[in-house]
């Protein structure tokens, strides 16, 4: 083995679609130097698939990376110079438990896995599994970059940032995803976009937009009255589950109406645009309702999302077994969450000072929001570490939208922390979604119960002790 050989550790690896695209990406990155990757996950099948599968992918290739797999991350943590995580306590079995328990009480959510009671939830399984995890990177490799996907981002990040005292740092291809929507949207290079938006995973607000160095609004207020035009002559058939990557056409405004009357109402546009935005603003979307369509039901339907995520595995399981034809078109580059990971890599081991979108604590590189807690916003990689853009400028109206929700995170960790019931119930209240004190408390217990077996800590078992 290459004595300069560097070792990357994913936590979470049965996620087919992540592992892949990272390993499709090592693979490609030809002057990127030799590399471990290790892959853990409790699920043994879904291991010996995606071990099989990534074996598989180097083999075919030729390329200088040797794969190596365990069920227990701290056989395999030790020595790691990158650890990333991208775990789901529960799985997708939990998480239509998150969106199908709160709907008998008239909330609808078409993701459910950052805010309201279906993020919530999934906050308190998914808390204290990474506060260990963040332990055992602490303890077996200190020195490690440790990168975190998971869900509920800023949940997450909080939590081990304040019971760990460790530096991880929250990625999610959001921003990006935003950034390469306004390029189609305007009909222009992806690399002619630059942005400076700020917030929460899933609302982030871009409220600076830049084609070519020019400010780029007037650009979009162009093509948004046209496109206005164009609906008002025609009509519009709405396309709610439209892979927009994947989409030659030009995005339409009416596919995101809530984002887009937000960006008119206040100059930035909240990324990821309506799946995850409408989940932020419950109020105004009572028992779904969502422009004459129902929130995860017709309108972002949560179901094709688990069917696809299903379908996913199954083939990653097929592929490995050789039940199906392995799949070529993995060595292409993908989009996706991982897509930013060996240029941030790339750009923290040569100090080539590039800005990307992280999730971290503010420490004032934001004056108008909290300083101690975690926000999505560019962050330059250099040799010496992130170091957060200064933002004098943030929009106060934004500002103050942030700083409500912030304060349901902030309550959604100390229930998580602690185990303490109540303290659900009122991140439930504060949320937004339940207005009733009686519904928060069946919802809170139906909820409980329902993933008591990840849950320890309100079923009588010690809660989560700090540890510096």
């Amino acid at each position: 083995m290459s004595k300069n050989r560097k070792k990357i550790v994913l936590i979470g690896a049965g996620s087919a679609v992540f592992t892949q695209g990272l390993l499709a990406d090592f693979i490609q990155a030809k002057d990127f130097g030799s590399w471990e990757v290790g892959l853990v996950d409790i699920d043994k099948k879904a291991l010996d698939s995606i071990t099989l599968l990534a074996q598989k992918m180097v083999d075919k290739m030729n390329v200088d990376i040797v794969i190596s797999s365990s069920q227990d991350r701290r056989e395999l943590l030790p020595g790691a110079d990158v650890v990333v995580t991208t775990i789901a306590v529960g799985g997708r079995r939990a998480w239509e438990n998150d969106v199908f328990i709160p709907r008998k009480y008239g909330i609808y959510q078409p993701v459910g896995d950052t805010t309201m009671p279906g993020g919530i939830s999934r906050a308190l399984r998914m808390i204290p599994t990474m506060i260990e995890v963040a332990k055992d990177v602490n303890e077996l490799c200190p020195e490690a970059y440790f990168f975190n996907y998971s869900n509920p981002m800023t949940a997450i990040i909080s939590a081990v940032r304040k019971v760990v005292d460790f530096p991880v740092v929250g990625l999610c291809h959001g921003s990006i995803y935003l950034e390469k929507y306004l390029s189609r949207f305007l009909s222009v290079d992806v690399e002619q976009i630059s942005s400076i938006g700020v917030g929460l995973n899933h609302l982030t607000f871009l409220y600076d937009l830049r084609v070519d160095g020019e400010n780029a609004w007037p650009i979009v207020n162009k093509v948004l009255k046209e496109q206005k035009k164009k609906v008002a002559k025609e009509g519009h058939e709405y396309n709610f589950f439209n892979p927009m990557l994947e989409d030659s056409e030009v995005p339409q405004f009416m596919d995101n109406p809530f984002s887009w009357a937000f960006y008119e109402k206040y100059g930035a546009v909240p990324a990821v645009l309506d799946r995850h935005v409408v989940e932020f603003f419950p109020e105004r979307f009572p028992e779904g309702k969502y422009y004459n369509h129902t929130l995860g039901k017709n309108a972002f339907p949560f179901e094709a999302v688990i069917e696809r995520g299903d379908r996913v595995y199954s083939n990653m399981i097929g592929q490995a077994e050789g039940e199906l034809e392995f799949n070529s078109e993995l060595f292409n580059r993908t989009e996706g969450e991982h897509e930013q990971l060996v240029e941030i890599l790339r750009s923290l081991y040569h100090d080539e000072r590039k800005t990307f979108y992280i999730n971290c604590p503010n420490k004032g590189a934001v004056p108008n929001l909290p300083a101690n807690s975690v926000l999505e916003m560019p962050a330059v990689a250099t040799g010496n570490g992130f170091y957060q853009m200064f933002v004098p400028d943030f929009p106060e109206t934004l500002a103050s939208i942030i700083r409500k929700r912030l304060s349901v995170v902030d309550l959604t960790v100390e229930a998580a922390i602690t185990g303490n019931r109540d303290f659900v119930i009122e991140a439930m209240l504060l949320d937004g979604a339940v207005t009733s004190e009686e519904v928060a408390e069946k919802l809170t217990d139906e909820l409980l119960q329902a993933h008591k077996q990840y849950l320890p800590q309100f079923f009588g078992e010690k809660t989560i002790q700090k540890t510096i």
